[in-house]
């Protein structure tokens, strides 16, 4: 795999300000973090705290109400749709269901990026599969369709596509969601040898603390009473020092006291 040409340590990802929510309704009130290259980034907090909003807006489904979003060094709120396209072609994004097209065979579905992005002969796209499956462990699966996969291999089949354009950064929507324990631990070792081996940039929406404090650097929490961020910082740190309940509280499955 092409190691990205990213210096580590770099800002990948600059949120100022952001406000966002849907019609007249604000779930996030200025919200700023940085992500910075090689970092494994996760995006916490209980349910409607804004967790799945935000990930929409980081990868420019969604416009904000207000402040910027910066992916690569290009502010994503005023870009060109050019530009757009552009910052979107240098990110990968590994959706909760995983989002494989069900009438195209695994290989078929990691090929189509590479044909509407690049212009490789089929030999090359051809070499780009076999590199990519055999990546995450489904060299064998090439010729399968979606419906023939289980519910874990369907996740890492969604993986190798999302990395077909060796993104520098990639986003994951729940990765381990409805995964048995052990489908889970092998999705994230997975996932956290990638990040090792190749400094790709990886942001995770999850709700999972196994996932949690195995694979990820650093976090931001989320609260929806605050609409915003109300901690930063390494998981387990915070799991054993915050002073905050209701991080603490959900780090350690413990219910936050009442007000």
């Amino acid at each position: 795999m092409t190691a990205p040409a990213i210096e580590k340590g770099t800002a990948v990802i600059e949120v100022d300000g952001l406000t966002a929510g849907h019609g007249d309704r604000v779930l996030l009130r200025d919200v700023s973090f940085t992500v910075r290259a090689g970092e494994m980034f996760a995006i916490l907090g209980v349910n409607g705290c804004g967790k799945s909003t935000l990930l929409r807006h980081l990868i420019g489904l969604q416009r904000p109400m207000a402040g910027t979003i910066r992916l690569l060094g290009e502010n994503v709120v005023t870009a060109s749709d050019a530009a757009l396209r552009e910052v979107r072609r240098r990110i990968g994004v590994l959706f909760q269901a995983g989002g494989l097209l069900n009438a195209m065979t695994v290989g078929e579905n990691i090929a189509l990026p590479l044909s509407e992005h690049t212009a490789r002969s089929e030999a090359e796209i051809d070499e780009v599969i076999i590199e990519k499956l055999s990546l995450v462990n489904l060299a064998h699966a090439r010729h399968l369709l979606p419906s023939e996969l289980s519910g874990g291999m369907k996740r890492r089949a969604a993986l190798a596509r999302a990395m077909a354009l060796d993104p520098p950064l990639l986003f994951f929507d729940e990765p381990s969601a409805g995964l048995d324990p052990v489908t889970s631990l092998e999705l994230d070792l997975l996932i956290e040898t990638l990040n090792r081996e190749t400094d790709t940039t990886m942001v995770v929406v999850t709700h999972e603390l196994d996932s949690i404090f195995r694979i990820a650097h650093r976090v931001i929490f989320l609260d929806p009473v605050a609409r915003g961020i109300i901690a930063e910082g390494d998981p387990r740190v915070l799991r054993d020092i915050s002073p905050d309940p209701r991080v603490s509280g959900f780090l350690n499955r413990r219910l936050a006291p009442p007000d």
